[in-house]
């Protein structure tokens, strides 16, 4: 795995930063009632897509993800503006504004969702995986999911037909200790889900997720296993989100001392420390970044302002494969 340089921990802060202030713009935005419908953010869980995509060969890896998912894509490489462009249902977006905040998609950097359905990422991951076995791309795919996802009978079967055909495939619980406003405890009778996958002899772990290093080391690792042959491993990435499930969540389950002890674990604190401890960067050179992120944010506020609406007429070209289905002569007349 590449080193961890000065050179990825100032990407790494320069990433981080500007995903946080993309979130809060989005929030922001939200309320003022340009971005519509359901909105997830991803405060507090930046150094999970940081230290995966370090550890990843982005020439041909995957990730597929649920519908918290702004983040992971820029992660990818897909263009932050376009993304943005999607959340405010603009034709310059990534699905055209047809998808929205739940549904960020990109062939190009292979980044396959965007899901919406608890749980219905799982399976399509392994289906990635089992693509690139059959076509032998010695690509892996990384299968993000929610800790409320993971209670799903979906992963039960995946895990099994996964580990039965060696699959290469990592999935990945991120374990924000809540499923909207349930919290882990009171899902199982057991709080380490990475144990799931010993009843299938899956490699499986717990990892420190809001430290991108500890997060890479235990994502090589794995990717590795799986390209060479030896199937899938389960992680449990240990996070924590800054903010409601969704805008609508009121968060009644949770203090804000609770909310305040785990910010003191925040992932852009830490490399930001950890930047500043080793001499790679001042407080002054970091502000600089700081401001690069903000400006760079309102760039891609700027493109989605000037971006247009899909045409009406674009309202079915997505939803049959087939060109000129019948419904569609049965709606016209």
């Amino acid at each position: 795995m590449k080193e961890f340089s000065k050179e990825v921990y100032l990407k790494w802060y320069e990433d981080m930063t500007m995903w946080r202030r993309f979130e809060d713009k989005c929030r922001s935005l939200y309320l003022k009632q340009k971005i519509r419908g359901f909105l997830h953010l991803y405060n507090g869980q930046e150094a999970i897509p940081a230290g995966f995509t370090h550890a990843m060969d982005l020439t041909k890896d995957s990730m597929i993800t649920a519908y918290r998912c702004h983040i992971h894509p820029m992660a990818m490489g897909v263009d932050p503006k376009r993304i943005m462009a999607e959340l405010c249902g603009k034709a310059t977006g990534t699905s055209g504004g047809m998808g929205g905040s739940m549904h960020i998609f990109s062939k190009e950097h292979r980044f396959y969702g965007g899901h919406g359905i608890v749980g219905g990422q799982i399976p399509l991951g392994a289906g990635i995986a089992f693509a690139d076995k059959y076509y032998d791309r010695k690509a892996v795919n990384i299968c993000f999911f929610g800790d409320g996802a993971a209670r799903q009978g979906s992963l039960h079967e995946t895990f099994n037909m996964a580990m039965n055909w060696k699959l290469p495939v990592v999935f990945v619980v991120e374990n924000n200790q809540y499923a909207m406003g349930t919290s882990v405890k009171r899902t199982a009778n057991h709080e380490d889900i990475y144990k799931l996958g010993l009843g299938y002899e899956m490699p499986c772990l717990a990892v420190d997720a809001m430290d991108p290093e500890k997060v890479a080391e235990a994502a090589y690792e794995a990717i590795e296993r799986a390209r060479r042959g030896d199937g899938p491993t389960f992680i449990e990435a240990r996070t924590y989100r800054y903010r409601g499930h969704s805008m609508s969540d009121a968060e009644p389950y949770r203090s804000k001392e609770e909310v305040a002890i785990h910010k003191n674990d925040d992932p852009m604190e830490l490399v930001k420390h950890r930047i500043l401890e080793n001499g790679w960067a001042t407080e002054a050179e970091l502000e600089a970044v700081d401001n690069k992120s903000r400006d760079f944010v309102d760039e891609c506020i700027e493109f989605m302002e000037n971006s247009p609406y899909p045409d009406a007429d674009k309202i079915y070209e997505y939803v049959y494969a087939q060109e000129n289905y019948p419904f569609l002569d049965k709606l016209e007349n």
